[in-house]
């Protein structure tokens, strides 16, 4: 997923100074990346991981938090995990390691959630929770009905630990089990710009955002583009693709335009959010609705006819991709 690769690539360059942050952030990459395995009778930490920078980044922070030299290892990976997987590992001093990190307890029990510890830290701890997740286990789909922010959990404790911290971020996460594994989901617009900004993935959350308004404004097109006069009140959205054949009009005509044709435009551009009605307040002297329609129609009309005689593209040109469909 596209996406999802510039989000971690972002996350991947970030740095907080901050050690407890630090440690919050590999402790939960740690935990949503494999975690605990036992390897010849020992505990083995092993984090699978789906980029070589990453892999690199999280041996990287063991050595300098901890003091341990992890084995970093080529996996290949299969079709449904996407490709290559790179594994950093940690054999010798692997139980310590698991103790410090939270993993195990001091009863050498298995931590199935987060540390106690770092779900109720500091917020700058919390966004590294997250960071740390997503790196790990994250997904970003495309904006729209069924855009979504999610992360596979090792555990259903796991899952719901990843939720309080969301919450105390102020983000609208929920868990749920989809075929079997535990899954953290944002699905709400704005919620999700609002985790991809926390997590430190500022550039990619405005894109994102960028993209979702674009799809929305041209979603309202595409529903009200073929409006006739008995809806014509409710054209405050498509009047924005309105306005780009307008323009383009006024471009093609220059100075033929009828006066009466001219002003019409230009009053549709000064108000691109008003109704018909709205604008035909707005004419001097005030215009009905089907007075308003009628010129712009015209005017639009005898551009289209103009350009299709001078050869040049007509005001569809100017409507945005998927407004005319």
């Amino acid at each position: 997923m596209p996406l999802t690769a510039d989000v971690k690539a972002e996350l991947i360059a970030v740095r907080d100074p901050r050690p407890t942050a630090r440690v919050a952030e590999l402790t939960a990459l740690l935990r949503f990346s494999g975690g605990l395995h036992s390897i010849a009778g020992r505990v083995a930490v092993e984090a699978e991981l789906d980029s070589d920078a990453l892999a690199r980044r999280t041996a990287r922070e063991l050595m300098e938090l901890y003091g341990v030299r992890p084995e970093l290892v080529h996996v290949q990976g299969s079709m449904a995990a996407g490709g290559p997987r790179y594994a950093v590992r940690v054999i010798e001093a692997g139980e310590t390691l698991a103790r410090q990190t939270g993993l195990l307890d001091p009863r050498r029990r298995v931590v199935r959630g987060l540390p106690n510890r770092l779900t109720t830290g500091s917020r700058p701890d919390l966004a590294a929770v997250w960071r740390g997740a997503f790196l790990a286990a994250g997904t970003l789909t495309d904006p729209g009905r069924s855009a979504a922010l999610e992360v596979s959990c090792p555990s259903s404790e796991a899952g719901m630990a990843l939720v309080g911290a969301a919450h105390r971020l102020g983000v609208a996460a929920k868990a749920r089990e989809v075929r079997g594994i535990p899954r953290v989901v944002v699905r709400d617009a704005e919620a999700i710009r609002a985790a991809l900004a926390a997590m430190g993935a500022v550039r990619a959350a405005a894109a994102w955002d960028q993209v979702r308004q674009r799809r929305e404004v041209r979603a309202g097109v595409n529903r009200l583009v073929n409006f006739d006069d008995a809806n014509l009140r409710r054209s405050a959205q498509a009047a924005v693709a309105a306005c780009a054949r307008v323009e383009r009009a006024l471009e093609i005509l220059g100075e033929d335009v009828p006066v009466h044709l001219e002003e019409a435009g230009r009053l549709r551009l000064a108000h691109r959010d008003a109704s018909l009605d709205e604008l035909g307040h707005h004419a001097d002297p005030p215009l009905t609705k089907d007075a308003v329609a009628g010129r712009i129609r015209r005017l639009l009309a005898m551009a289209d006819k103009k350009a299709e005689a001078d050869g040049i593209p007509g005001t569809e040109s100017a409507v945005p991709a998927g407004a005319a469909d």
